[in-house]
């Protein structure tokens, strides 16, 4: 818990300076936004087997021809993903978190990749196994929806960290949809982010092993600890990211800066990676507001 507190209180100092910096800047963080949007969705698809890379995710949304053939599907998973994460960015903070939101989420996820179940939370005999877990009943579906929305909005004297890790594990845990659970459950994390007036976050396909863990580790003990340490190291990161940016730094690559700085890249790698420095990954690059 005293854990949890320290990155909430560190993740408060951020956003306290994000606000400051970002005054007059709505450009540049709406050009930030943009520019992130494949790297979101290259993420949140791999984590769930896409074949697609970075580079060619970036080429389906900008309508340019790739060097491969790749499936009808993962087309529309990017294009459908990326249409989704544009579109929270205005509709959070507009109207808040519903199950009527999530099914249009979905619908809009899913078009052209399986209309027969789009906007439908699993129906009778609708059951989904991810790994060896079975998840609950389909009439069991909307009722511990609602009372996973009733606890996070009960749960508002917690740590936001806190409350978007229960929330996550909680969705995923029961598995709501045939289809395409993972990516609603990141889009709604970075949903209920923005309406509390924090950034969005990205949790990276390389990250995808420490992920499952924390899946595993609620299912076994109905524990919360690894993902609240994914969340809080996502949304330092991202802040880190922006801040970057948004106080004119000079961004240069964490190698650079350790051959700079004559300092060990290894170590620097290390601190980076339990974010004790103002490091972000970019595009799976680490790199640093100097």
């Amino acid at each position: 818990m005293a854990k949890t507190l320290n990155v909430f209180n560190k993740i408060a100092l951020l956003r306290s300076r994000y606000y400051e910096a970002s005054s007059g800047k709505e450009a540049l963080i709406k050009l930030i936004a943009e520019a992130e949007v494949a790297e979101q969705v290259y993420n949140s698809n791999a984590i769930e087997n896409s074949t697609l890379s970075l580079e060619e995710t970036e080429k389906i949304l900008l309508q340019i021809d790739l060097d491969r053939y790749i499936t009808e599907r993962e087309l529309f998973e990017a294009k459908n993903l990326a249409r989704v994460v544009t579109y929270i960015d205005k509709r959070a903070k507009e109207q808040e978190l519903t199950l009527e939101v999530v099914l249009s989420l979905h619908k809009m996820l899913i078009s052209n990749i399986r209309d027969d179940i789009a906007g439908n939370f699993r129906k009778e005999n609708e059951f989904v196994r991810v790994g060896s877990h079975i998840a609950p009943d389909p009439k069991d579906v909307i009722p511990r929806l609602d009372k996973m929305l009733v606890e996070y909005n009960a749960s508002s004297g917690d740590t936001i960290v806190k409350r978007i890790a229960k929330l996550h594990l909680n969705f995923e845990y029961i598995h709501p949809f045939v289809d395409g659970n993972g990516r609603i459950g990141r889009v709604l994390n970075n949903y209920l982010l923005i309406r509390e007036g924090f950034v969005p976050i990205n949790i990276k396909f390389i990250d995808r092993k420490n992920y499952y863990e924390a899946f595993k580790e609620f299912d076994e003990k109905n524990a919360t600890k690894i993902m609240e340490e994914i969340v809080g190291k996502a949304l330092t990161n991202s802040y880190h990211k922006r801040l970057a940016f948004l106080e004119g730094k000079n961004i240069i690559t964490l190698a650079e800066y350790a051959k700079i700085n004559r300092k060990s890249h290894a170590n620097l790698i290390n601190k980076a990676g339990r974010q004790s420095i103002e490091a972000f990954l970019d595009k799976n690059i680490w790199k640093i507001g100097v």
